[in-house]
């Protein structure tokens, strides 16, 4: 019992310093793992990092590289920048075109964080151009990425299908997807016109046509990147090959072709999310072995029934990704405790409790202290008061926790 209460107290030190310091989680986990695994657990160093995640790692590589040269050649842009121009020039279609296209660039591979970095740039200065209340924009672009962020192509995705398969929740990847869609809809939509969306409809943006310009036109690079993304979503969907070595393939290929930066395309993967997530699996896989895990599941689970799971959860979840990370500790700490968790409330549904803490982990991010939420305030153009927009999304990101907490007992209670 000792073993297992210094192992949960690994996880909370590491959950907690993800949210107050600036220090990889990552890295302290594998520290944190090695020290009480060998030295006070008695367990040889190979076992510790048996729970390294192999085939994780490899793919979040992969598909991150893919995107990484996608983006740095201009293929990713282009794409907005056609999609933009859609709008006609109707003021209110600008958000929701902008929502749209986060959410199928999100879809296709990049994710969450990496579709808002790139999207909030352009789309904040077009709001303050058009007359947009920024706020508004925000929203819709942090929650046009988040609604794609669950995709088996994006780098989210591939960790909770990973983490949700080895409780045998695998084969569910779409029902993930389209749930957290399907809330980042709802909330997205709804804060747009409730905050007063609807009124920009009426309205026209004359100098729309410059998101039109001869700067998005495709060229070859453009043309083979597309192709090579198409060719990996292909062969993952028809042939059932593994979406990170498809991406590596195409990535080789497009280095060969030389219609990508390969080198910097490397220096530019988010090396720190890799790290981050590997390192947390690796604790909580010594978490399992230790008892630690079964220990952490029956100290939520005493303050929950099993009518109130799902709200408990939600609100727990939400809570703690408001100031720490999402896909790479939150998600990976709470998935796993899902059977235990049913079978300590006496029934559940592990389908409805694992769409919940999905849900919750992500209508949050639109808080500044998380990445999508600062990526749209650092898009805002110089000279424009950021303040109001950071006070704004704060108070939209901890309203998540209450909005999630309702929503998620009211459907999946």
């Amino acid at each position: 019992m000792t073993l297992a209460w210094l192992s949960l107290t690994s996880l909370v030190l590491a959950i907690l310093v993800s949210c107050f310091t600036r220090l990889n989680v990552g890295v302290l986990s594998l520290a944190l793992a090695w020290l009480v695994g060998v030295y006070i657990g008695g367990m040889s160093l190979n076992d510790v990092l048996a729970g390294f995640p192999v085939q994780l790692f490899l793919t979040l590589a992969g598909v991150t590289l893919l995107f990484s040269q996608a983006q740095l050649n201009g293929t990713l842009d282009k794409l907005a920048r056609r999609a933009a121009a859609l709008c006609g020039g109707n003021v209110g279609l600008i958000p929701v075109m902008f929502f749209i296209l986060a959410a199928v660039i999100a879809t296709l591979g990049p994710g969450n964080v990496a579709t808002a970095a790139m999207l909030a740039p352009m789309a904040m200065p077009m709001a303050t151009r058009a007359g947009i209340p920024v706020f508004l924009m925000a929203i819709m672009v942090g929650n046009g990425a988040q609604a794609g962020g669950l995709s088996p192509f994006a780098p989210t995705g591939i960790i909770v299908n990973g983490a949700l398969a080895h409780i045998g929740l695998g084969g569910h990847e779409w029902y993930w997807y389209w749930t957290v869609m399907a809330a980042h809809v709802v909330v997205g939509f709804g804060g747009y016109l409730i905050f007063g969306g609807w009124r920009l409809f009426s309205r026209r943006y004359e100098a729309a046509a410059e998101v039109d310009a001869p700067a998005s036109r495709f060229d070859r690079a453009n043309w083979i990147t597309i192709a090579g993304i198409l060719g990996v979503m292909a062969a993952v969907l028809f042939v059932k090959a593994n979406i990170g070595m498809a991406a590596f393939v195409a990535a080789v290929v497009l280095a060969v072709l030389k219609v990508a930066d390969h080198e910097q395309a490397i220096k530019r993967m988010p090396w720190q999310v890799i790290v981050m997530v590997s390192g947390v699996t690796v604790l909580i896989s010594m978490l399992e072995k230790t008892g630690g895990l079964d220990l952490f599941t029956g100290l939520l689970a005493s303050i929950a029934t099993r009518n109130s799971l799902t709200a408990v959860i939600a609100f727990v979840t939400g809570t703690i990704s408001v100031y720490s990370s999402t896909s790479g500790v939150v998600l990976p700490a709470f998935l796993p405790m899902i059977p235990g968790l049913i079978a300590r409330v006496g029934g559940g549904s592990p389908l409805a409790l694992a769409a919940t803490m999905n849900i919750a982990g992500h209508l949050v991010d639109m808080s500044p202290l998380s990445t999508v939420g600062a990526v749209t305030i650092a898009g805002v153009p110089d000279g424009h008061d950021v303040k109001p927009l950071y006070n704004k999304l704060l108070a939209w990101g901890l309203s998540m926790t209450v909005v999630g907490a309702i929503g998620c007992w009211v459907f999946f209670r």
